[in-house]
């Protein structure tokens, strides 16, 4: 979690500013996302002003991680984001316990029924994986 150093709560409302300044990121970027991930809602009060839960710095930093760092593009960090919601991510806590690892993570298994076109694909996918290999032994 973020390191506010304002004296403030834990779980007090920050402004828009302060989660700015506090992660690195700029507020129009923050604005941005805010319209790129619908689970990411600040309250907003009079005169548009925004103000972050600890649920939404949990998730701006998440957000962070996956495009930054782990290099996730935007639909498919919102991806990630829906796909912990519906696993357990109580946005309210910023509970992450349940979260699921993201889609393609090691230890995770595509699992597909198999039938006549899926042998077809499968035998293709074989083929080409035998190519490959001759061509690195070459």
């Amino acid at each position: 979690m973020a390191e506010f150093g304002d004296g403030k709560d834990e779980g007090a409302l920050r402004t828009i500013g302060e989660v700015s300044e506090a992660l690195g990121i700029k507020p129009h970027v923050l604005r941005y996302w805010e319209q790129q991930f619908p689970l990411l809602k600040p309250l907003k009060r009079s005169g548009g002003r925004r103000y972050y839960r600890a649920s939404d710095v949990a998730m701006v930093e998440t957000i962070d991680r996956l495009v930054n760092r782990e290099g996730y593009t935007l639909k498919g960090a919102e991806a990630v984001l829906r796909a912990q919601a519906k696993s357990g991510f109580d946005r309210r806590a910023g509970d992450r316990r349940a979260a699921a690892e993201p889609a393609g993570a090691p230890g995770v298994r595509l699992v597909v029924s198999e039938g006549p076109e899926m042998s077809e694909v499968i035998a293709g996918l074989k083929a080409v994986r035998a190519k490959l290999a001759a061509a690195l032994e070459a």
